[in-house]
């Protein structure tokens, strides 16, 4: 199957890449102070299950074909791009309302509220330009096609940058709300941050629109 050294050469590779903030590490930095840590955290889980989701598009054949045709990557980079101009629109709008969210809400509308935030975040980490050009060009050339069963070799291999996406976001997060927890303290200054976060998320959202590939 997949060779340590291979493993251990691709989680280096990775975390140069993690390491770099990227959209997905701007996006739950937006969303953490634009809602906090809760929300964070759900952002966070998105975030993997939809990068893990590149993983398998990769696996499977798709993923390549996505990267190689200009016109479907463009689609799915306006595609998130959109979304994020959306989610930091509704932030932004929002922000004078925050003070009423951080009340508890009952359980089953957290509950909902969580799921749909953590639908948010497998919509950014699906069209997450940096994550389908990585997958798709980086991930094939840590397979040994001598050992046989690619596909299997990829999945697993894909697990690395995910388990190290997953420790790093949840720090960029929980850093991020407890800066949030300090402007809580003011109705004024947590609007501030609410719309802080939105334009985060707009910014985001028009950079990766803007930002074009390598060919």
């Amino acid at each position: 199957m997949v060779s340590t050294d291979r493993v251990l050469a691709f989680a280096a590779m990775s975390m140069l890449v993690i390491v770099i903030p990227g959209p997905s590490v701007l996006f739950v930095i937006g969303r953490a102070l634009a809602h906090g840590r809760r929300t964070a955290i759900a952002t966070v889980l998105g975030n993997v299950l939809g990068s893990y989701v590149l993983v398998v598009a990769v696996a499977l054949g798709i993923g390549a074909a996505v990267e190689r045709s200009a016109a479907v990557f463009m689609a799915v980079k306006l595609a998130g791009a959109a979304y994020l101009v959306f989610l930091g629109v509704q932030a932004f709008r929002h922000r004078k309302e925050m003070r009423a969210a951080l009340m508890d809400a009952p359980e089953p509308a957290a509950s909902r509220a969580d799921l749909r935030t953590v639908v948010d975040g497998v919509v950014v980490g699906v069209t997450n330009p940096k994550g389908i050009v990585f997958f798709a060009a980086v991930l094939p050339q840590f397979v040994d096609h001598a050992a046989g069963q690619v596909a299997l070799q990829m999945l697993l291999l894909g697990l690395v940058p995910i388990c190290i996406g997953l420790v790093t976001d949840t720090l960029w997060g929980l850093g991020a709300a407890a800066a949030r927890g300090w402007f809580a303290r003011s109705d004024r200054r947590l609007s501030m941050v609410g719309g802080a976060g939105g334009f985060a998320m707009i910014g985001l959202g028009v950079t990766v629109a803007a930002t074009g590939r390598a060919d």
